[in-house]
């Protein structure tokens, strides 16, 4: 009962917002802009904004047309509760996304499972990138949502649930390209046929469009794809990708994209190893998770609220602490709690961006700067280092 009323509130706020005219979810604002051109039969991309749009989200649409369409329920409603709904459905399935995990775990951590899915979703709405993301209206808590169902309970359940494993993944990749990655997923740990159906039901969805708007599907895939003048300044200090870093780190040097390109490629080879060696274990959230944080560092573009993955991460290592309270396992809560900090403070934004000042950043600045992909790098190194050992030894 105490988790409806978070999202009753942002409703009732969205309500409130829209009676008072107020500014409310930039991002959703530009969601329903997006599905009201595609109504009205207008160009999604022949210009930067859309016409629908309100004065104070006057951004470009970089969604696939499929998101324009799955967006359409938002086209019925004001600006103001379109933001309300949209961030009302993402807090409860935070909430849902939390309570998964906890079951996923498979062993009785907490007492009292739905008391802990409670205290974890409300405490971690303090971490910059889910407030952020529920501020602007965004989606990526329910693009995780939809991954995890379909990755973590689809994928266990009995054999007609299967049929539909990949259908959700697919979908959440044709609203947002970045979802793909997690075809590849479903490939790598044995499921192929879950990987075809994911990667049919996208196909399906682009051709469905390619058929409904043939001229916003030409537009997208033939330029607007690519155009890195639609997503904003990638050397910003909020973009924390390999791409962000580099090009930061290289006063964006013209090679700075394939540098990061061949990083990423590095990175690919330890994250594979990591991946399968969880699944082999019987591990499929820590699995799942070096494949999330492995997409958001090679994503051209990872703003600061597309790490909302850590809220899972987060629950699965604050399972992993030991009860007690001798010095030893209290020194166990290091791991959870730095993540923690990190990604609640927003430390990367407390030095000073904007207006290419990243490019002159100190090392001093560098390391919180970006913090965000720092984490998972370090985390990463650690498993892969005590899972290469332990490999040795046996």
């Amino acid at each position: 009962m105490l988790l409806l009323l978070i999202p009753l509130g942002v409703l009732l706020v969205g309500l409130v917002g829209t009676l008072l005219d107020l500014r409310l979810g930039v991002d959703s604002a530009v969601y329903r802009s997006g599905a009201l051109t595609l109504l009205n039969g207008e160009p999604l991309y022949e210009f930067s904004t859309l016409g629908p749009e309100p004065w104070w989200a006057l951004l470009p649409f970089t969604y696939p047309p499929t998101a324009a369409l799955l967006f359409v329920p938002l086209a019925a409603m004001p600006t103001q509760l379109a933001w309300g709904f949209v961030a009302a459905v993402s807090v409860l399935l935070l909430s849902l996304v939390i309570r998964v995990t906890i079951a996923t775990l498979g062993e009785r951590r907490w007492a009292s499972p739905a008391k802990a899915t409670v205290v974890f979703s409300i405490a971690l709405l303090a971490l910059e990138p889910v407030w952020r993301t529920l501020f602007l209206g965004q989606i990526n808590v329910i693009l995780m949502a939809i991954v995890v169902l379909d990755v973590l309970v689809i994928g266990s359940s009995g054999p007609r649930l299967r049929r539909w494993g990949g259908v959700l993944v697919g979908v959440a990749a044709a609203v947002k390209l970045t979802p793909l990655i997690f075809v590849a997923h479903l490939w790598f740990i044995g499921r192929r046929a879950d990987a075809a159906r994911a990667g049919l039901t996208f196909v399906l969805l682009q051709g469905l469009l390619f058929a409904v708007v043939p001229g916003d599907s030409r537009d997208f895939w033939g330029h607007a794809v690519s155009d890195p003048g639609r997503t904003g300044p990638i050397h910003w200090a909020g973009n924390q990708s390999l791409n962000g870093l580099v090009s930061r780190l290289s006063g964006l040097a013209p090679w700075s994209l394939y540098a990061a390109v061949g990083v990423g490629l590095v990175l690919a080879v330890p994250a594979v190893w990591l991946m399968l060696r969880f699944h082999r274990q019987g591990l499929a959230l820590p699995a799942l998770l070096v494949t999330a944080f492995y997409g958001l560092l090679v994503s051209p573009v990872s703003w600061s609220h597309h790490w909302v993955w850590v809220v899972p991460l987060i629950v699965l290592l604050a399972a992993r602490v030991p009860r007690g309270v001798s010095l030893p396992q209290w020194r166990q809560w290091a791991p959870p709690a730095g993540v923690i900090l990190v990604y609640a403070s927003g430390v990367l934004l407390w030095m000073s961006n904007g207006h290419d000042v990243e490019l002159f950043w100190s090392p001093l600045q560098f390391v919180p700067g970006s913090a965000y992909l720092i984490v998972p790098v370090v985390i990463g190194t650690v498993l892969t280092v005590s899972g290469l050992r332990g490999k040795r030894a046996a």
